[in-house]
């Protein structure tokens, strides 16, 4: 999948520079031309293993992917969800983000990522400047209490959708796609690579939080992101610790992870213990790594020395400055050298260490 968009591997940051060119296909839609095409290739392989707290677990192939994200696509068609409507998604660390965002895709919606921390206010803001039309929540005591509190001044919010719960004025996520058909086809609909596909709300530099928008050839941009920077590589399984209401989320646990051949590892949990983290990395055999410096300072307070962290090849760190004290500490506990990188939610990787350089603490 990666060469249909990447010519050729690179051995130097030089070469990279020079030749680094991503082919954009026309029309563009990632949806339909890598998860789909994925699936038709492949249909066992391995999309997201996830587990939770409570100690279920799922892998995913692309198969179920590519189902599951027709019957999205078939359940907002009948409804009338379509071309540049707003779904805001507030699915904390869930599999059906996977599914909800990736039928949106299919049918030209914009995904309104959004974190479970928003309060009424708040999301009465975002409802009214994205124009929402549907909200698909977790199943969260707050999350709800704040949704349904926010809609009588969200005058273009139709829809509540609630994942693995029913509840009054509420539809019921998995019974919804269950009444669509389990293949969506390629609308004739034009679609254009310009179009808005995914929005967020960022903090600025005053007042309120500010739209970020991205066209439909953004997970494009995270080919650099994932196969340049993060390193995942064909057949491995790599963990970004960032909830789905973050930009984050789509930087390290679906667009380049996927078009480089890694599968994602998903770990749903709502306290973070580096423990419970550790158990999971060793437990999966995660071999690609992604974090903030904050959860590295916890990790490197455990006894490492006590995990098998063999499979894990390659870890890298973004999200505020790196102490140069970590990076020595975790690479002394390791082996691996902590590769550092900047970005925005309004762009996908801008400056890194890449794996032809040697990092810099500091």
């Amino acid at each position: 999948m990666l060469k249909q968009f990447v010519a050729g591997d690179f051995h130097s940051y030089e070469e990279f520079v020079e030749n680094y060119q991503v082919k954009i296909p026309a029309n563009f839609n990632y949806a339909y031309d890598v998860v789909d095409q994925i699936a038709a290739a492949t249909p066992d392989r391995i999309a997201i293993v996830w587990c939770n707290e409570q100690g279920e677990s799922k892998k995913i192939s692309f198969a179920e992917v590519k189902k599951y994200s027709d019957r999205m696509a078939g359940f907002l068609k009948r409804v009338g969800i379509g071309k540049g409507d707003a779904v805001m998604l507030i699915l904390k660390r869930r599999y059906e983000f996977w599914f909800a965002l990736l039928g949106l895709h299919k049918v030209g919606a914009i995904a309104v990522p959004a974190t479970h921390l928003l309060t009424a206010s708040d999301l009465v803001y975002r409802n009214n400047a994205a124009d929402v039309k549907m909200i698909i929540a977790v199943d969260d005591a707050e999350v709800i209490k704040h949704v349904e509190a926010a809609e009588e001044e969200s005058p273009t919010l139709q829809y509540k959708v609630l994942v693995n719960k029913e509840r009054a004025g509420w539809l019921h996520f998995a019974q919804e796609l269950e009444k669509s058909v389990p293949s969506f086809f390629r609308t004739e609909e034009e679609f254009s690579p310009a179009d808005i596909s995914l929005l967020y709300f960022t903090s600025g530099t005053t007042g309120q939080p500010k739209m970020v928008m991205h066209n439909f050839q953004y997970p494009l941009g995270h080919i650099a992101t994932a196969k340049y920077w993060q390193n995942v590589q064909a057949g491995g399984l790599h963990l970004t610790v960032a909830e789905t209401g973050w930009a984050k989320a789509v930087w390290g646990k679906i667009y380049g992870q996927w078009i480089a051949g890694s599968a994602v590892f998903v770990y749903d949990f709502d306290r973070f213990e580096a423990k419970k983290l550790l158990q999971m990395v060793e437990k999966y055999q995660v071999t690609t790594f992604c974090a903030p410096p904050t959860i590295y300072r916890y990790l490197i307070k455990e006894d490492l020395a006590s995990y098998n962290l063999d499979h894990l090849k390659y870890c890298v760190v973004a999200g505020e400055p790196l102490n140069p004290e970590v990076y020595a500490q975790f690479l002394q506990m390791t082996g691996i050298k902590l590769r550092e990188a900047y970005g925005q939610t309004e762009l996908t990787v801008v400056i890194g260490t890449f794996p032809w350089m040697e990092p810099k603490p500091g």
